[in-house]
């Protein structure tokens, strides 16, 4: 049974996407057959983060009846696969959120784990991607503003009836100006299960249009995505992961 697992901030900017990339990556690494959907669709950046911000079949156009999702997924050669979203703005108006859950449950048994890169915020493009997943990783920062708009997003999620697995803190920094991972576990009430620091190589990732799980595999960043990954599924994580590097262009699947 595939587990299907929304990705969600309650503010832009936390670090949601480049969470999405690499524990698809880490969780591929681990031999699941992984998908990772971009369902921002008023501001999709996983296809810019990889190199690839225009495809020729892409989420926007299965929402609009044209195409499937095996049609607009496409494979990174270590098998993660990507389903993206178009950055056009006649796409976006002609694309309607209503039938993401159906779309994106039309993938049940056909992959391990569905992860599911929300729309940040709480208005209707959230709100479908919610709907459309059965678990919940929450992601901020340590920082106020984005700890207690993750505080409404977890309440929505509640009344929704959401497992929420627990909170990924991002951008974390060794200094005393952040608020203390206890104290955001006492905001939140939820446990913290991952820290990812501020690094150069996140950074560095970005710019080489790749995922720092493969960039920087041996980077603090990486090994702690690594390890989430593994929580996620049981396994204990031993070793690093080789490197490797998402090509310019994905393979197209089942070419």
């Amino acid at each position: 049974m595939t587990r299907f697992i929304g990705i969600i901030s309650g503010k832009g900017g936390v670090g949601k996407t480049t969470t999405s990339i690499n524990l698809g990556a880490a969780l591929t690494y681990f031999g699941k057959n992984t998908v990772v959907i971009d369902a921002n669709l008023t501001t999709p950046n996983i296809g810019i983060h990889l190199g690839v911000p225009i495809v020729p079949i892409n989420l926007n156009h299965v929402l609009q009846g044209k195409n499937t999702m095996n049609e607009a997924m496409y494979e990174h050669p270590c098998g993660t696969k990507i389903i993206p979203a178009s950055i056009s703005l006649y796409d976006l108006k002609k694309t309607n959120p209503d039938n993401l859950k159906k779309h994106i449950r039309s993938l049940d048994n056909k992959s391990d784990i569905v992860l599911v890169d929300c729309a940040a915020g709480l208005g209707r493009e959230a709100l479908m991607a919610l709907d459309a997943v059965d678990e919940l990783l929450i992601v901020t920062n340590p920082e106020l503003p984005a700890i207690t708009d993750a505080l409404k997003t977890i309440k929505l999620a509640e009344e929704m009836k959401k497992d929420i697995i627990g909170v990924i803190l991002t951008k974390t920094k060794e200094n005393n100006l952040d608020v203390s991972i206890n104290n955001v576990q006492a905001i939140l009430e939820k446990p913290v299960i991952s820290s990812i620091p501020d690094s150069k190589a996140v950074r560095e990732a970005l710019t080489l249009k790749d995922a720092v799980v493969f960039t920087h595999p041996k980077s603090e960043p990486a090994v702690n995505y690594k390890k989430l990954a593994s929580n996620l599924i049981g396994k204990n994580y031993e070793e690093e992961m080789p490197r490797g590097f998402f090509s310019k262009l994905f393979s197209k699947k089942g070419q």
